[in-house]
């Protein structure tokens, strides 16, 4: 077991209480980390060294910044596979997809490094003799509040926009997925990260998440998350009138047009379904299946939910691994547990795996419910876990105005042979993001976001950049 610390004002401490936690591999159930228990102390203590580097950090070149973050992202491809063996035990994901989120936290990186250099200004033809000239300048401070499920991804997306465009940080890895995080640190303080420009405190949302939100000095906050606590973030962080970045919940439809191609589209469905164990926003949340393909679509997909092999994350022959925690898993049996006693009907799943490779893991079996109406709690509330809802439907009308039967609105697809068809109900679907013919492929230059309570704003590309700065007019009278 590794003894870990938090990295504030360019320094690797303890918890000013002294106070740890300890962390579990979550195939095993093994201790395999004791981590500082922060508190509103360590937050006040790492604003306190962000506000006093903003100066100088701001005032370095974006060329300059661009540098030092290509810098980190050389640094990270070489511990790629360390960091993918530290998400392996800590959160369970299966080695070859720890791999490819390192991969993709390294390319975050060098797309900010880029991007920043290209971010411009603008001018206003306001009146002869005079320049209106619009100019983006970084924010100040920010609350970066990163999630349990891909912590890799969310750290570089969130800080390489945030340090590209001028600003310092307090970010806050999930309590029960710190490591990788705190690995990082090792990372930045190796390439000459100038101190205090990027704090990392660990420890529970209601105490280190709450502090960031309600410090004053904290002027932006990202948050990637739950839309529950969301809401309470948001309720927190009114303090001083902070802007906030939303990336919350999804209950996202994934629907089936009589025409599709089925035998593809199933084997995509139980990947896309078993994705990281169903841990993922942008997993599909509901399968509208056309009633003339329902049946055979759903015998097909039972059948490929079967082929999904289940066990120990650094088998690289394993396609899912277990969920994140003991709670976690407890919740999406919960969500199993009332879809039967509701009337749904399951045709695969709901029991533990037999054996003793998952005696002391938290494993959920990959599941499939039929006959899925709209008063179930499996078709309203997002399950975060390896269960597929199928939803029969008869006409494009009705499959538009279902899918969209939710608060939550982050993202969607269709799949038709008919790409006129497949266009028009997308464009009627209220998401931040809709494919057709195609899954969601979030990288570098794709902004994402969603809307309604599925949040506001948008991470990556341009988009996510601008989030991070706030446009000053000057103006210069030389008549």
């Amino acid at each position: 077991m590794k003894k870990y610390k938090m990295y504030i004002n360019g320094q690797f401490t303890d918890a000013i209480s002294g106070k740890t936690y300890l962390t579990e591999n979550p195939a095993t159930g093994d201790i395999i980390g004791e981590i500082p228990l922060g508190g509103a102390e360590d937050v006040e203590k790492a604003v306190k060294a962000a506000k006093a580097a903003f100066p100088g950090w701001s005032a370095t070149s974006t060329v300059q910044r661009s540098e030092i973050i290509n810098r980190i992202a050389d640094e990270l491809s070489k511990r790629s596979e360390e960091l993918a063996q530290l998400d392996v035990i800590d959160h369970g994901t299966p080695i070859n997809l720890g791999r490819m989120w390192e991969h993709i936290g390294v390319s975050n990186l060098r797309y900010t490094a880029g991007a920043a250099r290209a971010l411009m200004g603008d001018s206003i033809p306001m009146r002869q003799n005079a320049i209106y000239s619009l100019e983006r300048q970084p924010i100040g401070v920010c609350g970066l509040i990163i999630p349990w499920n891909s912590p890799i991804l969310m750290v570089t997306s969130k800080l390489g926009a945030c340090l590209a465009t001028g600003n310092t940080c307090v970010m806050k890895p999930a309590s029960i997925s710190s490591l990788v995080t705190l690995a990082f640190a090792e990372i930045l303080d190796a390439c000459g990260i100038p101190p205090g420009v990027v704090n990392i405190v660990t420890g529970p949302g209601g105490s280190v998440g709450e502090a960031i939100a309600k410090n004053r000095y904290i002027e932006f906050i990202s948050f990637t998350g739950s839309s529950e606590t969301g809401k309470n973030l948001m309720a927190s962080a009114n303090c001083n009138l902070k802007r906030l970045h939303m990336e919350l919940g999804g209950k996202n439809p994934f629907i089936v047009l009589d025409d599709a191609d089925i035998d593809r589209l199933a084997i995509q469905a139980a990947r896309s379904t078993c994705n990281n164990s169903g841990m993922v926003c942008a997993s599909p949340g509901r399968y509208y299946l056309h009633e003339k393909i329902h049946d055979q679509f759903v015998n097909k997909f039972v059948d490929a939910m079967k082929k999904v092999i289940v066990g120990d994350p650094h088998d690289e022959k394993t396609d899912m691994g277990p969920v994140v925690s003991k709670e976690h898993r407890d919740r999406v049996e919960r969500y199993i547990k009332s879809g039967i006693a509701e009337g749904a009907k399951i045709l695969l799943g709901g029991d533990r795996p037999v054996g003793s490779l998952f005696d002391n893991g938290y494993y959920v079996m990959p599941a499939v419910f039929c006959d899925v109406k709209p008063d179930m709690t499996i078709f309203r509330e997002e399950i975060f876990g390896p269960v597929g809802v199928c939803v029969k439907f008869s006409s494009d009308e009705e499959v538009i105005s279902s899918a969209n039967d939710t608060e939550f609105g982050l993202c969607g697809t269709v799949w038709t042979k008919d790409i006129k068809r497949g266009l028009k109900i997308a464009s009627k679907i209220d998401a931040g993001a809709v494919g057709v013919n195609t899954g969601m492929l979030v990288s570098g230059e794709t902004p994402w976001g969603g809307f309604k309570e599925s949040g506001f704003g948008k991470e990556n590309s341009m988009y996510g950049l601008e989030e991070y700065t706030r446009i000053k007019m000057m103006v210069v009278d030389f008549s």
